[in-house]
């Protein structure tokens, strides 16, 4: 669900200085994000007519800290970026999809979304967020670019900052929706080891309440020692306050 600007759909990589260093970003999936650009309505219609995400819900309020910055990744619809501001977690939606930006910018008008692109996040600022939510994001990355992602992930939390991440599973290989969306399949373990360092709270192969989609779900805390440098990306949104 991450979108970069059409300009860039064809380009293999993207050069960006950040701290001095010059580095190469593998790009979302074009297809993928044409096929959300295309049908944002349809799917944000689909999204907000499944049953609650009670499951998810437990698990930001068991391990999230309320009342700290808090960044939904792969914002989509906009749905839990509303729900965790309604119940004390501030919190800006970032997605790369501009399609899916507009329509939850009008379902959810009080509420802040922006733009940025897994693998790099080059827009959000290191350290920035408490709590991280990626909901079902990363299988839409070549497998290639998932450990970078996770890094980016990592890089953006808060020192003792909390990360909830979770994954379509995929067990036939990478394949692709009628839609043309993406679906690769990774290895767990490779996940695992990128959030090494971190204290792993939760680690879950499970069937979604809201989608019914077999997903794996993680959730890993940061140490004060592991948080990233702040400062590192190019600029940063401020977050709004729940409401």
């Amino acid at each position: 669900m991450f979108k970069l600007p059409a300009s860039q759909y064809g380009g293999a990589c993207t050069f960006l200085q950040a701290a001095s260093v010059f580095w190469c970003a593998v790009e979302m999936d074009a297809r993928t994000i044409a096929s959300y650009d295309d049908g944002a309505a349809q799917y944000c219609d689909e999204w907000l007519s499944q049953p609650p995400a009670d499951d998810l819900q437990r698990l930001w309020r068991e391990f999230f800290a309320p009342g700290r910055p808090t960044a939904d990744i792969g914002s989509g619809s906009g749905r839990d970026v509303d729900w965790l501001n309604r119940h004390g977690y501030p919190c800006v939606g970032w997605d790369a999809s501009l399609g899916l930006i507009d329509e939850a910018r009008q379902r959810f008008p009080r509420r802040r979304f922006e733009a940025s692109s897994l693998p790099q996040l080059v827009e959000v600022l290191s350290g920035a967020y408490a709590n991280v939510v990626c909901e079902t994001v990363i299988m839409h990355l070549d497998p290639s670019g998932v450990t970078s992602a996770v890094g980016a992930l990592r890089r953006i939390l808060a020192p003792h900052g909390t990360l909830y991440l979770s994954w379509r599973v995929s067990g036939d290989g990478d394949s692709r929706d009628s839609a043309g969306r993406l679906y690769s399949s990774f290895d767990t373990d490779s996940v695992r080891a990128a959030l090494a360092g971190m204290t792993m709270l939760y680690d879950s192969e499970e069937t979604s309440a809201s989608s019914r989609k077999r997903v794996h779900r993680l959730v890993a805390r940061a140490d004060a020692g592991l948080a990233a440098r702040k400062g590192d990306s190019m600029h940063a949104v401020p977050v709004q306050s729940a409401g």
